[in-house]
């Protein structure tokens, strides 16, 4: 040990102190599970009923239609609202404006309140069950098109419009599946994207198709059909983002051969917001939480971890970038809800330890420990990472498996948990552990969250 440098055995001497406090203390009494957890924390998790209350809300709808009888105008104006929500659960203005409105509520609210209010980064079941939704009342639309349909120029072209919206329509959700969106996450992005567009602009079409074969003023028909103004609103939500495309400098920062961190100055940011980067702005994109750089890099205004997982990522960190292609604003992501609490555990695995790392840029942050388990630490992300995990807490839990294996994660958040009187438990892991994790606690009565596939 005398023959190594001070930091890098400091540094070993903490980490084999901390595997030997963890296995003397790690041993908790097993809780006991809530009744019917699986059904409650799985089967009926928040992602899920918010998709249910989306498609109750348009089984109301329906049953609304029905006593109207207007059947194919009402299934278009169905359509272009629920395709509107889907796309404004993912515009950045509105995901912001939603963030900030619910993560007002102050810590003195119940917590029962507070845990109410950030579940909203689970806003993905919205976008999901809108989509899902829009395409529904479609087919509806399509059978009612076609049952009464006559030959004839403008009646050809209405039904070839609609039926090429319904193929898009198809294609879009039947990609989105999680099993396929994860295995060809790139094909997922392209089609998502490019038939997105195609069926706003085909929806465009149709309802100008539409309007023409009305009697009366087109502009009239137009001005009274609520898809139309529907359809303005969309199409603004859309192009807005990519009004702000840019080409920006980057400033690299290898680690190691297995991470990276890239430093910004074209714009600031604040806690808990993550930016979209890309090499081609009509290729694949990458989220990436923010880290400020007011600690350690002034020069500079944030960064961002990057690791090895991926082909993109695995460029990035051989073949670091001057430049990358950012678009739109900053926007609030999951990390920006644990602070409508007082205390909390964050607890990481990994690169995870990133998007951890924004928690330091808010100076009214909540008490927080954190519990880092990963391999070699101080070799793959470097002194200067670890010295921001020690801004956020000045005795973290750092488990270095390449010394003491892989440990019982449940076991010594469990321990923490009770010795720091925690409110709830931040998870940011790979998405098995997070789920196994988050749900083990949940089960147990424990306020804990962690990001999904969707949110």
């Amino acid at each position: 040990m005398a023959t190594l440098p001070g930091a890098f055995a400091g540094f070993i001497l903490r980490t084999f102190l901390a595997a030997v406090r963890i296995a003397c203390k790690a041993q908790v009494p097993p809780a006991k599970r809530k009744r019917f957890a699986h059904v409650r924390y799985v089967f009926l998790n928040t992602y899920r009923r918010l998709f249910g209350l989306v498609m109750f809300s348009n089984i109301i709808a329906f049953i609304v239609i029905m006593v109207r009888q207007q059947y194919i105008l009402d299934c278009v104006n169905a359509s272009a609202i629920n395709l509107l929500v889907c796309g404004l659960a993912r515009q950045p203005l509105v995901v912001n404006a939603l963030f900030v409105a619910l993560c007002k509520m102050p810590r003195s609210a119940s917590l029962r309140l507070r845990h109410l209010a950030c579940k909203i980064f689970h806003l993905g079941g919205v976008h999901s069950s809108s989509g899902v939704a829009s395409c529904v009342w479609y087919v509806g639309f399509i059978a009612l098109l076609s049952y009464d349909y006559r030959p004839g120029p403008a009646s050809t072209a209405t039904i070839v419009l609609a039926y090429l919206i319904l193929g898009l329509f198809l294609a879009i959700i039947g990609i989105a599946y999680p099993t396929i969106r994860m295995r060809w996450h790139n094909t997922f992005e392209l089609t998502h994207r490019f038939s997105t567009w195609t069926v706003l602009a085909l929806f465009w079409a149709l309802t100008l198709t539409i309007a023409s074969q009305q009697q009366g003023s087109m502009g009239g028909f137009l001005v009274s059909l609520p898809a139309f103004w529907v359809l303005i609103v969309a199409t603004c939500a859309i192009i807005h983002p990519w009004i702000l495309l840019r080409r920006i400098e980057v400033t690299p920062e290898s680690l190691s051969t297995h991470a990276i961190r890239l430093h910004f100055r074209h714009t600031s940011i604040c806690f808990g917001q993550g930016i979209s980067l890309s090499k081609h702005p009509l290729r694949d994109w990458h989220g990436f939480a923010t880290i400020t750089d007011r600690f350690d890099t002034p020069e500079t205004q944030f960064s961002c971890l990057v690791s090895k997982a991926g082909d993109w990522t695995s460029s990035i960190i051989s073949q670091p970038p001057s430049h990358l292609w950012v678009r739109d604003i900053p926007a609030y992501g999951f990390g920006y809800v644990m602070r409508v609490f007082n205390r909390i555990i964050v607890v990481t695995t990994g690169s995870g330890i990133g998007p951890c790392l924004s928690f330091i840029d808010d100076d009214n942050r909540p008490a927080m420990r954190v519990l880092w388990q990963t391999k070699t630490p101080l070799k793959t992300y470097g002194q200067r990472t670890l010295d921001l995990v020690h801004r956020m807490d000045p005795d973290p839990v750092i488990i270095d498996t390449s010394v003491s294996g892989r440990q019982d994660m449940q076991a010594v958040v469990l321990r923490i948990y009770r010795e720091f009187n925690a409110e709830a438990v931040c998870v940011i892991s790979n998405p098995q552990a997070t789920r196994r994790l988050v749900f083990e606690l949940e089960a147990q009565g424990i306020h804990a969250y962690g990001p999904i596939f969707d949110s």
